[in-house]
C-alpha cells in the first residue's frame, strides 16, 4: 500500500481506446438496464396488488430504489466519462446487490410459497448484502480518483467480505422469511451462522466502527497531493459518507423506525450522487458519440421504466376479469406511447447534449453570445479578449490564447486561463491571408479537442477574423509609428555624433588657427596661416555635405526633383549605356520633399541595378505627375528580372518596395511589356502623403 504515494493526477488521466471503452460503456449500460427492469417491475407488481396481503413490507423496501437506482446512475455517468474506472463498475455493483433481491422476494410475500425459489431468494439476497455493505465500508477508499492506489487494496477489501459475510447471512438462520418458512434454517451453515454472530454481535459493531474510521482518514490522507479543488471535492464526499454512516446507525439502533429508514435512504442516494458529481465535475472528460448514443438510451429506457409503473399502477383497479374496456385502454396506450417514443428520443438526447457538451450542442447559441458580447463592447481593442472569453466560459476550455502576426512579428492581443503552450491551432484567414491564430488549450485528461469542438472554434475564428484584421491594421500603424520615431530618435544620435565628432573639432581647430594668425606680424607667416584657415575650411564644407547628404540627397537641394533626375541619368549614361529621362510636366511641380527622396531614392537603385546587372543598351526614367499621385517607371532593354526565388527579393528591390510603402506606396518589378526582354520597374506614390 506503499504505492500511494506515487499517486498522482497525470497518472490516472484517461487515455480513451475507442473499441474497447465502446464495450465497457455497452456493459455498463446493460448492467443499468437490468436494474432498471427489475426496480420497473418491482414497483409495478407493488401498484399492481396493492391492498393484498403481504404487500406492506415490498411496499416499504421502495425506498431502496431511490439510492439503489442513484448508484446505478453514478456507475453509468462515470463510465461515460473515463469508461473501465473501477468505481463505476463498483457503484453499479452496490445499486445491483440493493435492487435484483429485494425485487425477487417481492412475489414471496404475496403469492410464491416453493421452498426451492424461497430458499434461493435467501441465498441471493445474502450475496446481495455481503457485497452491498462491504462496498459501502470500502467506498471512500476509491477517493479522490476513482481507482485503488494499490492491487493489495482488494485483498483488505476481501477480507472485509469475508468479515462482512455472517452478518449479511442473518436471513439464512431465521425461521421465517418473507412470511413463508424457511428451508434453509435447519441447515448446518445456517446453525453455524447463528453461533459466530451470537457470539461476536459486540465484536462486530466495534469492527465496524473502526472500518469506517480508517477508510475515511485513507482518502484524507491522499489529499495532501491533490490540487486544491480535488480537495474540496474529497473533503464534501467524506463529510457526506460520515452522514451517511450515522444514519445507517441511527436506522439500526432506532428500532428501524420510518423515520430513520427514510433518513437513511436520503442520505444514501446523497452520498451516491455526490461521489458521482466530485468525480464528473473535476474536470470535463471526454464524451464521444458512441456514449451520448447509450445515455440516451438508458434516458429513453427510464423513461419508459416510469411510465409502465405509473400505468401498472392507473389501470391495476381496470384489468378486471371480464372488463374488456380495460384491455382495450392497455392497447391503446402502448399505440400512443410508440407514437410519442421519437418525441422522448429528441428530448432525450437533448438532457444528454446539454449536460455533457453544454454550449457545444448549440454551435450557433455560442455564436449568438459572441455577437451579443462584441455588441456591447465599446472600445475595439477589447474584443480580442471578449473572443477568449466566451471560447473559454462556452466551450469550457481551460485556456485560450489570440494572437495577430504584425510586421513586428507575433503579438498577443488577448488570453484567459492557463497558457495553451502546444494546444490546437486555428488560423484566422482574412480575405484569403492568415492574420493570426487561436490556440486552445484541451480539457483536463483530453490529449486533443473532440470534432464539436473543433467545429464550433473554426466558425468563431471565421466571424472573428475581420474584426482581428482591424485590429491587424492599427497594430502595424503603431508598430510603424513606433519604428518612426525610433529611426528618427537614431538620425538625431548619429547627427549630433557627426557634428561633435566631425565638424566640432574642425571649427574649434579653425578658431585657434584664426587667433594664431592674428598675433603673428610677419606677412609670410600670415599668408601661411590663411592658406591653413582655408583649408580646413575646405574639409569643415566637405564634412557639412556629408552631413547633409545623410538627411537628403545633396542634388535635391542644389538643383531641384527635375534636374537632378537629369542629371542623374547623365552620371548613369556612358559609352555603353544610355539613360533618357522623361518628365511630365516639365519642369515637375514642387512636391512634398518625402515624395522627393523617394523618387530619387528609387530611382538611383533602379539605375544602379540596370548599370550591374541587366547588360543593357538604353533605359528609361518616366515621371508622371498628376493631381493625386506620382508615377515613376524605370525601364531598360536588358536581360529581364532574375531568375532568383521570388518570394526573396535582394536589398535594393526590397529597399526600393520598403521606400514606397514608408509613405503609402508602392513598387513593383516585373518584365517589360512589348519588348519581349528588359525590366520594368514601377512605382506609384501619393503627390501628398497622410501625416504619421
Amino acid at each position: 500500500m506503499g504505492a500511494e504515494s506515487a499517486e498522482s493526477a497525470g497518472s490516472v488521466r484517461w487515455r480513451p481506446r475507442p473499441g474497447r471503452a465502446e464495450r465497457q460503456l455497452t456493459t455498463a449500460g446493460l448492467c443499468a438496464l437490468v436494474c432498471l427492469a427489475a426496480g420497473g417491475l418491482w414497483a409495478g407488481y407493488v401498484l399492481g396488488h396493492l391492498g393484498t396481503p403481504g404487500i406492506a413490507e415490498p411496499t416499504r423496501h421502495l425506498a431502496v430504489l431511490g439510492y439503489g437506482l442513484a448508484a446505478v446512475a453514478g456507475g453509468v455517468l462515470l463510465h461515460a466519462h473515463r469508461p473501465g474506472l473501477e468505481l463505476g463498475w463498483v457503484l453499479l455493483a452496490y445499486g445491483g446487490a440493493l435492487i435484483l433481491p429485494l425485487a425477487a422476494e417481492t412475489p414471496v410475500w404475496t403469492e410464491v410459497s416453493d421452498p426451492r425459489y424461497v430458499g434461493a431468494v435467501v441465498v441471493l439476497k445474502s450475496v446481495g448484502y455481503t457485497v452491498s455493505g462491504t462496498i459501502w465500508q470500502a467506498l471512500p477508499l476509491w477517493l479522490p480518483y476513482g481507482r485503488l492506489t494499490d492491487r493489495r487494496w482488494w485483498l483488505a477489501i476481501g477480507a472485509v467480505g469475508l468479515w462482512m459475510a455472517p452478518q449479511a447471512s442473518y436471513y439464512v438462520y431465521q425461521p421465517t422469511v418473507f412470511g413463508r418458512p424457511n428451508p434453509l434454517a435447519d441447515s448446518t451453515v445456517a446453525d453455524w451462522l447463528r453461533q459466530f454472530n451470537g457470539t461476536l454481535h459486540i465484536t462486530q459493531l466495534v469492527v465496524w466502527v473502526a472500518l469506517t474510521a480508517l477508510v475515511v482518514l485513507v482518502p484524507l490522507a491522499r489529499t495532501r497531493r491533490v490540487p486544491r479543488r480535488r480537495r474540496q471535492y474529497v473533503l464534501l464526499a467524506i463529510a457526506v459518507y460520515l452522514l451517511w454512516a450515522g444514519a445507517e446507525a441511527g436506522y439500526y439502533f432506532n428500532g428501524q423506525s420510518t423515520a430513520s429508514y427514510a433518513a437513511y435512504a436520503a442520505a444514501s442516494a446523497l452520498w451516491t450522487l455526490t461521489l458521482a458529481a466530485v468525480v464528473v465535475r473535476d474536470g470535463s472528460w471526454r464524451l464521444d458519440r458512441s456514449a451520448r448514443r447509450i445515455l440516451v438510451g438508458l434516458l429513453v429506457a427510464a423513461g419508459l421504466a416510469v411510465v409502465f409503473v405509473l400505468l401498472a399502477g392507473l389501470l391495476s383497479t381496470m384489468l378486471l376479469p371480464g372488463r374488456g374496456f380495460g384491455a382495450l385502454c392497455v392497447v391503446a396506450l402502448v399505440f400512443l406511447l410508440a407514437g410519442g417514443l421519437p418525441r422522448g428520443v429528441r428530448w432525450a438526447s437533448g438532457i444528454v447534449d446539454r449536460w455533457y457538451y453544454g454550449a457545444r450542442a448549440q454551435p450557433y447559441q455560442v455564436l449568438r453570445s459572441l455577437a451579443g458580447r462584441v455588441s456591447q463592447t465599446v472600445d475595439p481593442q477589447d474584443v480580442p479578449a471578449v473572443l477568449c472569453a466566451t471560447v473559454g466560459d462556452e466551450l469550457r476550455l481551460p485556456g485560450v490564447d489570440l494572437t495577430v502576426s504584425t510586421r513586428g512579428g507575433e503579438r498577443r492581443l488577448a488570453a484567459v486561463g492557463e497558457h495553451p503552450g502546444e494546444g490546437e491551432r486555428f488560423a484566422l484567414v482574412h480575405r484569403g491571408s492568415e492574420i493570426g491564430r487561436l490556440t486552445v488549450a484541451p480539457r483536463p485528461g483530453q490529449r486533443t479537442l473532440d470534432d464539436s469542438d473543433r467545429d464550433i472554434l473554426r466558425s468563431l475564428a471565421d466571424q472573428a477574423a475581420p474584426a482581428v484584421a482591424s485590429l491587424q491594421l492599427m497594430a502595424d500603424l503603431r508598430a510603424s509609428r513606433e519604428q518612426i520615431v525610433a529611426a528618427r530618435e537614431e538620425e538625431r544620435r548619429q547627427l549630433r555624433r557627426d557634428i561633435h565628432d566631425g565638424l566640432g573639432p574642425l571649427l574649434a581647430g579653425l578658431r585657434l588657427r584664426l587667433q594664431g594668425a592674428a598675433a603673428v606680424d610677419d606677412p609670410a607667416r600670415f599668408a601661411a596661416a590663411l592658406e591653413d584657415v582655408a583649408d580646413d575650411l575646405a574639409t569643415a564644407v566637405r564634412e557639412v555635405r556629408r552631413i547633409t547628404d545623410r538627411l537628403g540627397p545633396t542634388a535635391l537641394g542644389d538643383y531641384g526633383l527635375s534636374r537632378a533626375l537629369r542629371r542623374l541619368a547623365d552620371t548613369f549614361s556612358g559609352d555603353e549605356l544610355t539613360v533618357t529621362a522623361l518628365l511630365a510636366p516639365d519642369p515637375l511641380p514642387e512636391l512634398p520633399a518625402a515624395v522627393e527622396v523617394a523618387v530619387y531614392r528609387i530611382t538611383a537603385e533602379a539605375l544602379n541595378n540596370v548599370l550591374r546587372h541587366a547588360r543593357a543598351t538604353s533605359a528609361t526614367v518616366t515621371v508622371l505627375v498628376d493631381p493625386g499621385r506620382l508615377e515613376l517607371t524605370v525601364e531598360d532593354d536588358g536581360q529581364g528580372p532574375g531568375r532568383g526565388d521570388p518570394g526573396h527579393p535582394g536589398v535594393g528591390l526590397r529597399s526600393m518596395s520598403e521606400r514606397a510603402a514608408e509613405i503609402g506606396g508602392c513598387c513593383t518589378v516585373h518584365p517589360a511589356a512589348g519588348l519581349g526582354r528588359g525590366t520594368r520597374v514601377h512605382a506609384v506614390l501619393p503627390r501628398h502623403p497622410a501625416a504619421g
